[in-house]
């Protein structure tokens, strides 16, 4: 960080616990913010460049690269866009198993953001590290939960990383009952401690502030959302996943290597915990409900600062949903349905941890891809991001520019924004200019 006395000018290099590397510019003239940009610019990645081509059977396996914290979510929409392509619908057996293995991602992921990329924010700290200091069981009962979760993926999935039991139509083996019923004990430990976690995040203190925008979330039948074929919003939104592209569309724009998504004539929009939870709150577990409701959480949730209580509070459900399919389990015979090629163009979503993820595939007769489109929440929620920027800065210009600086950090990390699921670094220049001049 550098401040040079006089030049008006705030500069960080490095913003930490976010995935990616981008850079945000924050211009402010005759004391008011003119203009916020969260530039995104590392280089693209080109995964729907890499899908054409290849069989109509891969997609599962080449996405979930895309993600080290969150590949099933990627698997998952992948096998829904091509299951939908060549109009094979699964058993309900298969489905449960899939929301089983999302469960352990969302525990994991959520886990994860709650107590080692979030929570040192409200504490003043830079580091999970640093918190641990200040609270070490509230780290170490992270650690545990997050290691359930992988747990969940790797008994499910193969492995925590990038799993490899998933194919479309289902798996390539069914774990017998008994295998999950061993795991149970795990899952039991699981929700005490994220139940523990949302009391624990509860007493946080909250800045004020809410979101304004569409919120925005899949629908799947009487369950929480996780899978499912259509999408509803707080504001009349209700489609079916195959007309996404009639009503969002993707822009580019010059500060940013990914692109700016937008409800057509709507305008931004927002999807992940406070869109589902306000959606579907009625759809919690019975613990989780309760969880919710010590922790203060009304019918719906707008605060992106108190994302981290929603999020843990989902975190409740994903342990509760994952015991509810383990005590119904029934392995699925077989493990996977017949996914026969044919011509035509199929959509999926299902919601990751962060929102919701759209995969769009068009195969020919022989199975190949011939175009591919994968939007994923980052994309949809960048523009939203940029609004709490901007109006978080403007009501808080009287701020010090270093605690402004480290302000403005949190309100991008209350998105859990996933730039690339890999390096963590965020450029901040503040221009406080007489002129404004960049």
């Amino acid at each position: 960080m550098t401040h040079k006395a006089g030049a008006g000018r705030l500069d960080t290099e490095a913003l930490s616990r976010v995935e990616g590397e981008g850079g945000m510019h924050v211009r402010i003239v005759d004391g008011k913010v003119d203009d916020v940009k969260l530039r995104i610019f590392e280089p693209p990645r080109f995964y729907e460049g890499f899908l054409r081509g290849r069989a109509h059977t891969e997609p599962p396996d080449i996405t979930a690269r895309i993600c080290g914290i969150c590949p099933v979510a990627y698997q998952m929409s992948a096998c829904a866009a091509i299951e939908d392509a060549c109009g094979v619908e699964v058993g309900e057996s298969i489905e449960e198993l899939r929301r089983l293995l999302y469960c352990g991602e969302w525990i994991e992921s959520h886990t994860l953001h709650v107590h080692l990329l979030h929570a040192p924010d409200f504490f003043g700290v830079d580091s999970a590290i640093e918190l641990a200091a200040l609270d070490r069981g509230a780290v170490e009962r992270g650690l545990e939960l997050k290691k359930i979760g992988n747990e969940v993926l790797e008994v499910i999935g193969g492995r925590a990383i990038h799993p490899v039991n998933v194919r479309i139509g289902g798996f390539y083996r069914a774990p017998a009952r008994s295998t999950l019923q061993a795991f149970r004990p795990r899952l039991d430990r699981a929700l005490e401690l994220a139940v523990a976690a949302t009391d624990w995040v509860a007493g946080l203190d909250f800045p004020d502030l809410d979101t304004e925008h569409e919120l925005v979330c899949l629908v799947d039948g009487e369950h929480y959302p996780v899978l499912g074929r259509r999408l509803i919003s707080d504001r009349g939104l209700d489609i079916d996943i195959a007309e996404f592209g009639d009503h969002i569309a993707e822009t580019h724009v010059a500060h940013s290597t990914a692109k700016h998504a937008h409800l057509l004539d709507r305008g931004n929009y927002l999807v992940g915990p406070l869109a589902r939870f306000s959606l579907a709150r009625d759809r919690l577990g019975p613990v989780a409900t309760a969880a919710a409701d010590r922790a203060g959480l009304g019918a719906e949730c707008r605060s992106p600062f108190q994302s981290i209580v929603v999020r843990a509070v989902e975190v409740v459900h994903a342990c509760e949903e994952a015991l509810r399919v383990i005590d119904g389990y029934q392995p699925p015979e077989p493990a996977a349905q017949p996914v026969p090629p044919r011509a035509g163009t199929g959509h999926g979503a299902t919601e990751a941890p962060r929102g919701m993820l759209y995969h769009r595939y068009s195969i020919d007769g022989d199975g190949i891809i011939s175009d591919a489109d994968i939007i994923p929440p980052t994309s949809q929620n960048q523009p939203t991001i940029e609004h709490d920027l901007f109006h978080f800065v403007e009501a808080n210009l009287d701020m010090p520019d270093d605690a402004l600086r480290r302000a403005a950090e949190v309100t991008i990390r209350n998105h859990d924004p996933c730039i690339s699921c890999a390096t963590h670094f965020l450029d901040l220049t503040v221009d406080r200019g007489p002129e404004g001049e960049s």
